[in-house]
């Protein structure tokens, strides 16, 4: 099954300025276009990430405006595998790729609604969406091309609100929390650290980006990302968590110490 955005990609009209892609060689646009589609299927599978997310809030009894601004949500990730698929399409590529096998989203089976939604909630909003606004962030300030840049700034906006939405509904049930939730959702803690780390440095190439005008397209610089990673990690989602009374310290050494990731040269020399 294929995900075909090529209907999508036009309708967007984008426009990149004619000097940013002519100073592209082949190999910096090949790179640009395959760093652009893959983009656009992780927003395509975000957008399924959230629909599970607003029924999982629904059956835990997370009223209020929660559920209907989770839907929004969807409909943004939406968005954003189209205008991914533009520029896809304004760099001479296909906005079409293969849709792997997904794996069901978590339903946590062994836990009760509330700390189901919790378990996902923090690796989806505090986890994946945290770093996710950390790393647009410094594409958008790479970016040349102004409409590039506006794209960019559209995307970083609502993977905020997207960021947000989580601490702010841990922030709010934190005070709630059972001791017994608490260890619970500090063991699950190790396991989502673990899994945000080998999904982060799987998609993040330990190497700089072919060229200056390839990273002012969007090539990120692999290695200057997974210092950015590591330092999200650290500075932002350890003292985040910890605000809410999570140990989140000693859950992400304990991450460290079972990650195959952690293992390598490579991501090790960033976990200072």
């Amino acid at each position: 099954m294929s995900l075909d955005l090529r209907g999508a990609a036009r309708r967007a009209d984008l426009r990149l300025e004619r000097g940013a892609l002519d100073e592209l060689d082949e190999l910096d646009r090949a790179s640009a276009i395959l760093t652009w589609r893959g983009r656009m299927l992780n927003e395509h599978v975000s957008a399924r990430v959230f629909t599970a997310l607003a029924r999982q809030l629904e059956r835990a009894g997370v009223r209020g405006d929660r559920p209907a601004r989770v839907a929004a949500m969807v409909a943004e990730e939406w968005l954003h595998a189209d205008r991914c698929a533009a520029v896809v399409e304004v760099l001479g590529g296909s906005p079409v790729i293969e849709l792997p096998a997904l794996p069901p989203v978590p339903e946590h089976e062994d836990a009760d609604p509330l700390e189901a939604v919790l378990r996902n909630v923090i690796s989806v909003s505090c986890l994946s969406e945290t770093v996710a606004v950390a790393l647009i962030d410094a594409e958008r300030r790479s970016a040349g091309p102004p409409a590039l840049q506006r794209l960019l700034a559209e995307i970083l906006a609502d993977e905020v609100g997207h960021a947000r939405f989580g601490w702010r509904l841990l922030e709010d049930l934190a005070p709630s929390l059972s001791p017994a939730l608490r260890e619970r959702l500090a063991d699950y803690l190790v396991i989502a650290l673990d899994e945000l780390a080998t999904h982060e440095l799987a998609h993040l190439p330990a190497r700089p980006s072919p060229s200056r005008a390839a990273e002012a397209i969007g090539v990120c610089d692999g290695l200057a990302a997974r210092r950015l990673f590591f330092a999200t990690v650290n500075e932002v989602i350890v003292p985040g968590l910890q605000a809410a009374g999570l140990p989140a310290l000693s859950a992400w050494r304990a991450a460290q110490e079972i990650g195959v990731w952690a293992s390598s040269a490579a991501s090790a020399r960033y976990t200072d």
